[in-house]
This record gives structure tokens, sequence and C-alpha cells, in this order.
């Protein structure tokens, strides 16, 4: 009987999420048109490939990211595609005043904030946890407490628009994956802090909508360098994993599955089979080819 509760209930839950998310607006790309949009992480990879999109339609952009070559190329790109306006800053989330700084350059580019899209991560070998602290101490810096403060810094402005708040995360954000356990932490992180300021948004009446991203594996040129020898799994395209965090955003959703089966069954089996789950995804990886 506990088995068959542990089945049902989660089978139960799926059911009502599809049923609740099925009967939502439909996304129309008109509504992102004029919006004034921070994309963070924009030089490469999923974060690229969403400022090309709200580019297409027509939303004010100021992509963030180290690498000011990078960013120019973009934001050159973003005005041929149509974009309101497209602006870029460079720096290191590592530092947190320098995360603060994106969102006060929005303020005065704008004076408001429509959608904060939180995407960079901090760069992390794939390996066994080799206990660098040090390490484990820059990850947390990058990819949860740079979330953090850009959040705090962006909560006025997005309060006055009744904005969104967009986290991109990962499926090592809710299951225990090896050889990316710094990373995973930071992931970890990111739902617990963001699903509890959701509740208090709730709470408190905040007009302030959060959607937490849970991806697989997609097909950017870091993921798959760090992961083609050792992890076997298919990889979903970039562009069309941008898109759906972008719709994700707009239509104000809880949290984003993509691809939607490979990532929310797994979560399925977590509840009820968690060593089971273990197992499989152990499968996946040629530990011949992973140095200790």
């Amino acid at each position: 009987m506990d088995l068959l509760q542990k089945i049902l209930v989660p089978l139960i839950g799926l059911i009502l999420a599809f049923w609740f998310y099925s009967g939502k607006e439909d996304f129309k790309p008109e509504m992102l048109k004029g919006k004034h949009v921070i994309v963070t992480g924009a030089s490469s990879g999923i974060g690229e490939q969403m400022a090309y999109h709200l580019a297409h339609m027509g939303s004010h952009i100021l992509i963030t990211a180290r690498t000011e070559s990078r960013l120019q190329k973009v934001v050159a790109r973003c005005l041929e595609m149509g974009a309101a306006s497209a602006m870029y800053i460079n720096g290191s989330m590592e530092d947190m005043m320098f995360a603060q700084s994106v969102v006060k350059k929005a303020l005065e580019l704008w004076g408001n904030l429509d959608m904060l899209i939180l995407n960079h991560i901090g760069t992390s070998d794939f390996h066994y946890f080799d206990r660098d602290i040090a390490h484990v101490q820059k990850l947390l810096d990058i990819n949860f407490l740079s979330y953090v403060a850009m959040t705090t810094a962006a909560l006025p402005m997005l309060k006055n628009s009744g904005g969104s708040i967009v986290v991109v995360s990962s499926m090592a954000g809710k299951v225990g994956f090896p050889f990316v356990a710094p990373y995973s932490a930071t992931k970890f992180a990111l739902d617990g802090f963001f699903s509890s300021l959701r509740q208090e948004f709730v709470m408190r009446n905040t007009n302030i909508s959060i959607t937490l991203c849970i991806l697989g594996l997609i097909n950017t040129e870091n993921a798959m360098k760090a992961v083609s020898e050792v992890y076997a799994s298919s990889a979903a395209p970039k562009e069309e994993c941008a898109l759906e965090i972008i719709k994700g955003g707009a239509l104000r959703q809880r949290e984003v599955y993509y691809k939607y089966t490979p990532t929310k069954i797994p979560l399925l089996i977590r509840d009820w089979a968690p060593d089971l789950l273990d197992y499989f995804i152990r499968l996946k990886y040629n530990v011949g080819k992973q140095e200790d």
C-alpha cells in the first residue's frame, strides 16, 4: 500500500500539473515587445540565444558576461534582429558589487525592469570531488550569491512593474549527479532560496513571479566539451531551450522543465525509488574515462 501511494501521488501530481499549465494563457511574442529585460551569462550558449529571441520580439535588452568582445558581437546582432535597444556591461559575477551594478545600470538606462533572467555560471571541471573548498566557495559566490545580490537590487523595480525573475537551474539542482558536487550544491541552493522567496511574495501580496528552470543536458559548447566523453546522453538544442525559458518567464510559470519528459520523469522516480534513479544515472557514465 505504501509503495502504491508513492507511485500514485506523484502520478496524480503530474496529471494535475499538466491540467493546470494547459489552462494557462498561451505565449505570444508580443508579450515581450517593449519590455525591459536583463540577461546574464549572455555572451554564449543559452544566454546568447535568449538575447536573440528577445531581440526578435522587440525587447529592450541589457546583457552581461565576462568577455567584452563577445558581448559586443551579441549586442550588434540583437540590434540587427530588431531589439528595441541592446546594451551590455561586462565583469565577473564573483564580485557582488559588479552583480549589483548591472541592476543599477538598468535603473540608469530605463528607470524600470520587467524581467530579470539569471543564467550565468562559473567554470567547473567535470571530475570526482577533489576537496577543493576554495573552488566550492567561488562557485557559491558566482552561481548563488550573485543571484541573490542581483535579485535584492532589482526588487524595487520589479515590484513597480509586477515583473518576473527567471532562474536558470539544472537537473543537478534536484538530483545528485556524480562529478559535479560543487556545481550541484549551488543549484540546490538556488532552488531552496527562490522557492522560499516565492512563498514570501505570495504571503506579502508581492506581484513578482519566480520561474525556476530545470534543464537537462543542453548542447552548449561548454557543456559538450565537459561531458562528451564521459556522459552518454543526447543533448537538447540551446535555441529551443532558450525560447522555452523565455516563454516560462513571460507566462509566470512556477517551473520550466526542458526537455519535459527527460527531466520531469526522473524527479517522479526520485520520490519513490531514489536508489533506482541513482543506479540509472550511474549507467550513463563512462567511469573508465574519468580521472581520479
